[in-house]
């Protein structure tokens, strides 16, 4: 049995690689295929390389673009790839645009797709990501759901239950193999950026980090805070390159450093005071963690971090930012539980109901 598995922006990487040795250990037959969304250096190749998973077997290269003309241009290379490769399924990860775009050619090309990470919803679709979710949740012919919620989302709207399977977290799965390395790493970045106690920023939304209305209220706020509690913002390069001069009049407090690699970056969560971030992924990490996570967004796809997880969803109520990050200050720290099925075995999950679906589900 051949899967091929799509990536194409680096949150894909973490959760294809653990499915990827776990499916190599079933003795699956495997091809993996980068888009090349994220398509430099830093936030590609050097994924595959800390993650350990090899070369890609395609890549398309198709580089940015609007969200129309990414998706078809990935369409318009991805075909001829699975129609060369005909694979048995192909595994889509997470809601980039690469996600969507490979289950639609699979649809009409009548292979099979399954979904890792499926049943997420923001409920706002002004969020492309939740376009992406749908149309991949309604395409798909297997769906791995993280968390109850996402099981419950999909049979609401109206997906077959004998197609849904909670497997558990696979970004969890990546985090429990590395944050060894990561602990390792930590006492050299310790000293190279001086900490002591500090909090974590990381910003990408197009919403947060594009319009001065919002970017640059948020900013100030964010020096303020780091008057209190040195803040350590990896700033991504279009963000740094559109805002550099007022990243420059911060407060020193505010130390904004290039992007991290993935185990760096872990580090940095596991020992921080407090992360603010608009990312998903970043939700799910610090849940685990037990870091306290306040997420400047209006909504979250992962409610489970907030119910029974350390985040906290700020939206843009700076008053609440400035009390939620105060009791950070304070050492309290919101009770993180348990969540079912986040222990590092989620992608041998996925690998044992591929084993079982093999050639039976055949259209």
């Amino acid at each position: 049995m051949t899967v091929l598995h799509v990536v194409g922006a680096r949150p894909n990487f973490m959760k294809a690689a653990p499915v990827y040795r776990a499916l190599a250990k079933a003795g699956f037959d495997q091809v993996l295929v980068h888009t090349g969304q994220h398509y430099d250096a830093l936030m590609s190749d050097v994924f595959f390389q800390t993650l350990e998973i090899p070369a890609p077997d395609e890549s398309l290269n198709v580089g940015s673009g609007s969200h129309a003309q990414q998706t078809a241009a990935i369409m318009s290379k991805f075909e001829p790839v699975v129609l060369a490769r005909r694979p048995d399924v192909v595994l889509v990860y997470g809601d980039v645009n690469s996600t969507v775009a490979a289950a639609l050619v699979c649809a009409k090309l009548g292979v099979r797709v399954a979904h890792v990470e499926a049943g997420l919803r923001s409920f706002d679709r002004e969020m492309p990501e939740e376009i992406n979710r749908l149309v991949t949740d309604q395409l798909s012919d297997l769906l791995f759901t993280p968390s109850p919620d996402g099981d419950e989302n999909l049979k609401r709207e109206g997906v077959a239950a004998e197609k849904i399977f909670l497997v558990g977290n696979v970004m969890i799965d990546t985090l429990v193999q590395f944050l060894p390395k990561a602990e390792e790493l930590y006492v050299g970045l310790k000293d190279r950026l001086s900490l002591d106690r500090f909090g974590l920023v990381t910003l990408h939304r197009p919403s947060n980090v594009d319009d001065e209305v919002v970017f640059l209220p948020m900013l100030q706020v964010l020096d303020e805070l780091s008057r209190d509690l040195p803040l350590i913002f990896p700033v991504h390069p279009r963000t740094r390159d559109r805002w550099s001069q007022q990243l420059k009049q911060c407060n020193p407090n505010l130390r904004t450093i290039e992007p991290l690699g993935y185990l760096e970056f872990l580090a940095l969560q596991k020992h921080a005071s407090v992360v603010i971030t608009d990312s998903g992924g970043i939700q799910e990490e610090t849940t685990y963690l037990g870091t306290p996570c306040l997420t400047l967004r209006e909504n979250t796809e992962r409610p489970i971090t907030i119910t029974a997880g350390t985040n906290v969803l700020i939206g843009r109520d700076w008053k609440l930012l400035r009390e939620e990050f105060a009791k950070s200050l304070n050492g309290y720290r919101k009770q993180s539980g348990s969540i079912p099925l986040w222990d590092g075995h989620a992608s041998d999950r996925i690998a044992e109901i591929l084993s079982r679906y093999g050639s039976s589900a055949s259209r």
